[in-house]
């Protein structure tokens, strides 16, 4: 029991021996190093300050580009407004332009011509974008000599540019309504006969112009559907004399169809129809 403990004892003095040899000797440091190394853990002075006059990044300014009142209109709000006219921008291509109309008549050729997605969404959405864009190019000319122009050139306000570049776009959208809905959506709003066009409210125009839009849409896309309806009926009869019933006659007609189509140049007689359909404002 004694050599055990004996041993023990050993291996204990053995280790305390080998641990003090690995540290390093600080006893040994010589008073002089002790100064140095306390001023090199001593912190980093803070950096001094940059004088006002300096170039430094300055946080996002105030910049005057208008007046709401006598508040100027900052940077981050204009950032906003710009962002916010950015996703509308979508929405008032559609109901503020002939937009509308030309995608409804270009989807009902379509579906008359029995082809399915052909052509593909992409291209009757292209063909709808230029052909907008060749029916509004007389009206956006227009608003941008009439208020835009004058607006960047600093010859009017912003209340003035407004006035005059929106008269172009209303008069456009009151020559394709109908006084129908007008009166119609002009009752909705609890109001009587307006004394002139621009006493119609900016709602009520707009909402009258889409439903103008809708309506003309599908009037157009019934009389283009009547001529493929024929032939669709004598495609379907000629199967039943001929006891065919179990043949679709959509796979029948579909060639039919098309042929007449190419031959009475159907692609520039529904895009020359369409421009031709909206009054001049």
């Amino acid at each position: 029991m004694l050599s055990r403990w004996n041993r023990w004892g050993r291996s204990v003095r053995l280790v305390l021996i080998l641990l003090v040899m690995s540290c390093p000797p600080l006893a040994a440091a010589s008073p002089a190093a002790l100064p140095a190394m306390a001023q090199a853990a001593a912190p980093a002075a803070p950096p001094a300050a940059v004088p006002a006059g300096s170039n430094q990044l300055p946080s996002l300014p105030n910049v005057s580009v208008g007046r709401i009142g006598d508040q100027p209109v900052s940077l981050p709000l204009q950032t906003l407004l710009l962002m916010t006219a950015i996703t509308l921008l979508p929405s008032m291509l559609l109901v503020l332009t002939a937009f509308t109309r030309i995608t409804i008549v270009l989807g009902l050729l379509r579906q008359a011509l029995g082809t399915g997605q052909t052509p593909s969404n992409q291209v009757l959405l292209g063909l709808a974008m230029f052909l907008t864009a060749l029916v509004m190019m007389p009206v956006w000319q227009k608003m941008w000599g009439a208020g835009l122009q004058p607006y960047l050139n600093n010859q009017i306000d912003f209340s003035t540019a407004w006035t005059l570049t929106t008269q172009p776009l209303r008069a456009f959208m009151l020559a394709q309504i109908r006084e129908t809905d007008l009166m119609t959506f002009a009752g909705m709003a609890g109001d009587g006969k307006y004394a002139g066009p621009d006493a119609v409210p900016f709602p009520v125009l707009v909402a009258s112009f889409v439903t103008s839009e809708l309506k003309t849409a599908f009037e157009i896309g019934f009389l283009i559907f009547i001529p493929f309806v024929i032939i669709d009926l004598v495609v379907a009869s000629v199967l039943m004399s001929m006891g065919m019933m179990m043949l679709s006659p959509m796979l029948i007609s579909a060639p039919f169809k098309i042929l007449l189509f190419i031959l009475v140049d159907g692609w520039v007689l529904v895009v020359g129809t369409l421009a031709a359909s909206f009054n001049a404002s």
